[in-house]
């Protein structure tokens, strides 16, 4: 209510000022206001800034423990202001005068690192002004936005060096998804906020006021230029008492951010030094590759491919869904193109991707890279003489209730030659390019969506399999001297054993059944006397019995 009553006030005064014949000149000089919201960028901590890998590495912070900060007056900071050539007006006041002594005493850290980021950043907010013929004061906006930080996201879910809300990127043609967020992409988001900024001129023809709608919005400057009662072509600083108290310090922000960027030797602020210069260059993507495929085979830091582009979100870059640039330090460029393929195969395993799962599945990843999958089947069981459904049940590992229930059963007697539908696990591995699966039988395509498992149905049983190399096996051991039969004997064994990572929720007697075999075989397998498992515990698992 306080704030409302004190906005009343001073519009009221403004307009009674304007009434008795003052110009905009008089206003815009003499206004003042503490009921103003600094800028978020003016919160960020300098501690973590110095962990921006372009500072940590490319410059060096200068040392400022001696230095005395030095302040200037009001006439100097209304005089130099008018030396700069400017195209947009930066008129002094006291607001205006509090925003460029923050500057230079409280934040002077900040500026230090500001003026290394700038000789990185800078250059593409430059090209892109060029580009469309807008003034290059501008340049500055993302100071007052970020503190030029790609990465920089605000309370209200503004993201990236120039501050972009989701609606607004995407209206400018930006993609904002999960993987990728092309509001940190400091090419791409420069271009559209300089084209954004380009349309904000062409409706208001007025720098400041576009400046005030690229902060708060277009219907918010309409609206305060409604409330001021004014007609024709109106003034920022003759709306300034009916805009947000966000928008009012943006303005003033933005002018003192263009004083301190430009004097700041003047006040003995010293730039974090550049000791490299970084000179880039992009490479179309058109592959799905991780950003530790790339630093492993070029031995680039992963960190840098990160600094260098912000934009994607979780280290992955989905060229297979389109092409994307990659930014690279130039003489790392030509290296990625003649190493692609080495970059794609790096550890292609443990990034692989399925483009089709059934419903039970699960991944399970090897420590040589091989992945598998154990995934839920459906086999036709043909009943044999003698057979039963708990016979049936304990060769599967599933039980009497659920063959009945797979196969509409009412009664639990089953005559020789039924066909049962039983669903079992199986486990097979996934190749490289992820679009078919290996089981030890061979090559089983994925089923169509909708379809059948065509392959399981042709496929050995395990059990029959097993009764296969078993048989095969016998054969070869007939003809073989003792000391090889135990040898072809322990290879058997081992072949016929699988691997298993233990899971959240596991234990015993759901792996047994899972795998087809029972609990003391495992225990017996893997040496245990007891039933108790850890979360990522290796086991040996023995072959169906």
């Amino acid at each position: 209510m306080k704030k409302s009553i004190i906005t009343l006030l001073t519009g009221l005064l403004t307009l009674t000022a304007t009434a008795k014949g003052l110009s905009i000149l008089d206003i815009k000089h003499s206004i003042t206001d503490d009921n103003i919201i600094a800028p978020e960028s003016f919160e960020t901590k300098t501690r973590e800034l110095q962990e921006n890998f372009y500072l940590k590495h490319y410059a060096a912070r200068a040392d400022e423990s001696a230095a005395t900060p030095i302040k200037g007056n009001p006439a100097e900071y209304e005089e130099l202001l008018s030396q700069l050539p400017a195209e947009i007006e930066l008129p002094y006041n006291s607001i205006v005068g509090n925003y460029i002594d923050m500057y230079l005493v409280k934040r002077r850290d900040l500026v230090a690192d500001l003026l290394a980021l700038n000789n990185y950043y800078g250059n593409i907010f430059v090209e892109e002004l060029l580009r469309e013929k807008l003034p290059l004061e501008l340049q500055y906006l993302p100071i007052i936005e970020s503190a030029l930080n790609p990465n920089a996201v605000s309370r209200a879910g503004a993201c990236g060096l120039w501050q972009m809300m989701p609606a607004t990127a995407t209206g400018l043609g930006l993609e904002v998804n999960s993987l990728v967020d092309q509001r940190r992409d400091p090419r791409l988001a420069s271009r559209c906020a300089v084209r954004y900024l380009k349309q904000l001129y062409e409706i208001y023809e007025d720098w400041s006021l576009a400046i005030a709608a690229y902060n708060c919005g277009p219907g918010n400057v309409n609206k305060a230029l409604r409330r001021a009662g004014g007609t024709g072509k109106m003034d920022y600083w003759e709306i300034y008492n009916f805009l947000l108290p966000e928008t009012r310090g943006y303005v003033p922000a933005f002018i003192a951010a263009n004083y301190v960027m430009n004097y700041y030797g003047k006040y003995g602020i010293r730039p974090t030094v550049v000791k490299q210069k970084l000179i880039t260059d992009t490479v179309l993507v058109d592959k799905r590759v991780h950003f530790n495929q790339i630093a492993q085979v070029l031995n680039i830091p992963v960190e840098e491919i990160r600094m260098l582009n912000p934009q994607f979100r979780k280290d992955i870059i989905p060229g297979d869904n389109h092409p994307y640039a990659l930014v690279l330090p130039s003489q790392q460029v030509l290296s990625y193109i003649m190493s692609e393929q080495a970059i794609l195969d790096m550890n292609s395993e443990a990034y692989a991707r399925r483009t089709h799962v059934e419903p039970g599945e699960s991944l399970e990843r090897q420590p040589d890279g091989s992945s598998y999958v154990t995934r839920m089947i459906t086999k036709t069981h043909t009943v044999g003489r003698g057979e039963n459904l708990r016979s049936i049940a304990r060769k599967y590992g599933v039980s009497a209730t659920d063959i009945k229930r797979w196969n509409n059963m009412r009664s639990g007697k089953v005559h020789s030659g039924k066909k049962l539908k039983i669903q079992t696990y199986e486990r097979i591995r996934v190749s490289a390019d992820s679009t078919s699966v290996a089981s030890a039988d061979g090559v089983i395509p994925k089923p169509q969506d909708g379809g059948e498992q065509p392959a399981v149905a042709q496929a050995q049983p395990k059990a029959a399999a097993a009764e296969s190399r078993t048989s095969s096996a016998a054969k070869t051991s007939a003809k073989q001297p003792a000391s090889k039969k135990s040898a072809a004997k322990a290879a058997s064994a081992a072949a016929s054993t699988t691997t298993y990572t233990v899971r959240r929720g596991d234990n015993l007697s759901k792996i047994a059944k899972r795998f087809g075999t029972t609990v003391a075989a495992i225990q017996k397998a893997n040496g245990m006397s007891g039933t108790r498992l850890d979360i990522g515990d290796k086991l040996k698992i023995p072959a169906r019995r």
